[in-house]
């Protein structure tokens, strides 16, 4: 069973920066076959992508609202995928889940959230204004 475990949220001041890390376990293949994603969700609203890297690392897509302000990374000797997040605003407040794919070796990641079969249990980031 493949798990993800978010952590890094926190409250934070608006223009402050956080690292999410999220670390990826169970898997019967390699985790760095695989692409990640980052999703939030803000209370009232629907999940909405963040990020992605492709398996190979190589690939990244960011969401408009992040992109400049945020950057997705992966060690895969560490099963890990980051999301260093700066000059962060109150909108982006929510909580924040990782999430994989189950399709090795996607040439592209996916921005859609049906396209990950794994998910976290998520880590909450406040930002104060």
């Amino acid at each position: 069973q493949v798990q993800l475990r978010e952590s890094g949220g926190g409250l934070v001041q608006a223009g402050g920066s956080l690292r999410l890390s999220c670390v990826a376990s169970g898997r019967a293949y390699p985790n760095k076959n695989y692409g990640m994603a980052w999703f939030r969700q803000a209370p009232g609203r629907e999940r909405e992508f963040v990020a992605t890297i492709a398996w190979h690392g190589k690939v990244h897509f960011y969401a408009d609202s992040v992109n400049g302000r945020t950057t997705i990374s992966r060690d895969d000797h560490q099963n890990s995928v980051y999301l260093q997040m700066d000059s962060l605003k109150v909108e982006d407040t929510a909580v924040y889940y990782c999430a994989s794919t189950n399709v090795a070796f996607r040439p592209s990641p996916s921005t859609s959230a049906p396209d990950y079969e794994y998910w976290g249990q998520g880590t909450q980031v406040i930002v104060s204004s």
